[in-house]
């Protein structure tokens, strides 16, 4: 039976008592801001999460292919040209990529030294000035942003690199080097990437290590991501299902991240939904407490006929307005604090003189957020279902309350 105008009028009536003094009130608002602050933070903290996992995402795919073919030794020709037929595919990139020594001002770094095509090298996402590598000369090299200033590099700068290939000499075995002028710096937002890497042209980095023409790595750009899988099954038809090739998609290069993504995300919500879960618990108190305040009216509704069905659901209205009530203002609150979240970092950062978010630790340099319509349904469902679940066990002992219990406990 659906609820009825008596039921929604005795109800509104039940509540003016939770904006009066007293326990019953200050209980009241107690579960109310409870359930706000749960789906706000829930919220906030699903969004920030969610849009963590799209910039790492988005700059690790941005820095590095889709698809990586390899072999299991060093170097191998070049294959790239198997793969010009698959429409999906933006560019392929051979290269090489090797651990090295880097030494300019006295100071040496171990860095991850990356091969470019300059046909490709427009392609990337984590160039801000592209007019710096338009002319890119023989012996240039290109140093992340933060990596440059740790060794006080600029444009023009020489750089030494050692790699872990040997020459003989009268001393022994001595790694081969190349004298290298810092052409640019690149900045891609990502610390990780930004102190620890460092770019050559191709040409340039198989005359240091002596190996002609040969790479270590075929990187694979797509279109997409969506299609990683299916152009990784089409691509490992096309070498013949050869075990000497070792071909992994982006996202098996980087599971670590993802998987630790994955993981603190179900954690963080199981955890932050307890404060959902601790607000029903006070609705349920509340609720008892009106119960006991209003059991004389309970029973006169019951004299004047009303059944036990209807006083069960003039309860449930009462708790499911805390928790629909409490839900909608904690949606609207988290999506705006949500929205702007960054304004509030660099406000508290300024005000107080602290540093939230540094990204040496977060890997980019701000907070990213992404607010899921979906996601935020499910979050407000499931928190009037909660506030729903905690009403139900507190109406039911007041729709089988007897007249004459009722009246001998008075």
């Amino acid at each position: 039976m659906p609820l009825n105008y008596f039921e929604r009028f005795i109800a509104l009536r039940y509540i003016r008592p939770l904006r009066a003094g007293g326990l019953l009130s200050v209980i009241s608002w107690f579960s109310f801001i409870g359930i706000c602050i749960g789906v706000a933070t829930l919220i906030i903290v699903m969004s920030v999460m969610n849009g963590f996992r799209y910039e790492l995402e988005n700059r690790i795919i941005g820095f590095n292919g889709h698809i990586f073919v390899q072999k299991y030794q060093n170097f191998f020709e070049d294959v790239s040209d198997k793969f010009v037929d698959i429409e999906e595919i933006k560019f392929v990139d051979a290269n090489i990529s090797q651990q090295v020594l880097i030494s300019a001002n006295n100071l040496t770094r171990g860095v991850v030294l990356k091969s470019f095509n300059t046909n490709n090298i427009l392609e990337y996402k984590f160039k801000k000035n592209k007019s710096l590598i338009k002319d890119v000369k023989t012996g240039d090299i290109f140093l992340g942003l933060a990596l440059a200033e740790s060794i006080g590099a600029r444009s023009g700068s020489k750089i030494k690199i050692f790699s872990t290939s040997t020459v003989s000499s009268p001393f022994g075995q001595l790694p081969k080097s190349k004298l290298m002028f810092v052409a640019g710096t690149f900045d891609t937002g990502m610390s990780e990437y930004d102190k620890n890497y460092a770019f050559i042209q191709l040409s340039d980095f198989q005359s240091l290590l002596g190996i002609n023409d040969s790479i270590s790595t075929v990187e694979i750009h797509l279109n997409t991501s969506n299609k990683t899988d299916l152009i990784k099954n089409e691509i490992i038809n096309l070498l013949d299902n050869d075990d000497e090739f070792l071909i992994r998609d982006w996202k098996q290069v980087n599971s670590f991240f993802f998987e630790t993504l994955s993981i603190e995300r179900n954690v963080m919500f199981i955890i932050l939904s307890l404060i959902i879960i601790v607000a029903a618990f006070n609705v349920i108190t509340s609720l008892f407490i009106l119960v006991k305040n209003k059991s004389d009216e309970i029973a006169i509704l019951k004299t004047m006929g009303t059944s036990n069905n209807s006083i069960l659901r003039i309860f449930l209205i009462v708790g499911s307005i805390i928790g629909v009530v409490g839900s909608l203002i904690g949606v609207s609150l988290g999506v705006l604090i949500t929205l702007n979240l960054e304004n509030l970092r660099v406000f508290l950062n300024s005000v107080f003189d602290i540093n939230l978010f540094p990204s040496e630790f977060y890997f980019i340099d701000k907070i990213p957020t992404i607010v899921d319509i979906n996601q935020i349904l499910f979050i407000f469902v499931f928190s009037v279902m909660i506030s729903l679940l905690a009403t139900l066990y507190p109406s039911y002992v007041a729709s089988k309350m007897r007249i004459r219990e009722i009246f001998n406990n008075a």
